[in-house]
Order: C-alpha cells, then sequence, then structure tokens
C-alpha cells in the first residue's frame, strides 16, 4: 500500500491522493511519519461497507439458525438490560 506524507498533501493536495487512487484501491496517509488514515475510492468504500453488511447477515442468520436469540417484547428487553448493568 503506497503510504502519502500529510505534507505531500499539503503541498500537492487531491491530486496526491488522485494519482495513488488511479493506481490501486487504498492508500495510507502518515503524520510525522506514522500511519495514521486509510483513502479510498468511494465506490470501494462502498463495497467494503456491502461486504461488511453481507458478514453481519450470515452473522445473524447462523445465530439464528443455532438458536442464539431471545424473543421478548420492548419492555422485557428493556428489564433484561437494566439486569445486566
Amino acid at each position: 500500500m503506497t503510504i502519502i506524507s500529510a505534507n505531500d498533501l499539503k503541498t500537492k493536495g487531491v491530486s496526491a491522493i488522485e494519482s495513488v487512487l488511479a493506481m490501486q484501491t487504498e492508500a495510507m496517509i502518515s503524520v510525522r511519519g506514522k500511519e495514521r488514515y486509510v483513502i479510498m475510492d468511494l465506490d470501494h468504500y462502498h463495497y467494503l461497507r456491502e461486504c461488511e453488511l453481507e458478514a453481519a447477515l450470515a452473522q445473524t442468520r447462523a445465530d439464528i439458525a443455532a438458536g442464539r436469540t431471545v424473543k421478548e417484547s420492548a419492555e422485557e428487553h428493556l428489564v433484561r438490560l437494566k439486569a445486566s448493568l
């Protein structure tokens, strides 16, 4: 993964980001030599979010299939939450 320094970002602006993202889907931004941020194309971000949501849905389906669920009213749920505190 390519690293863009904060200084390059200051001097070159968005063109520094665009040139890196033209060759790969993600890049790191370093601040004072430490990697701090990841930047990516918006389409790639949406793809990753979709993958994350699909994984959450798969986990939920697995929990339901394994019986790791609780069916209760909102009031019962609040009582159970308060009891666990």
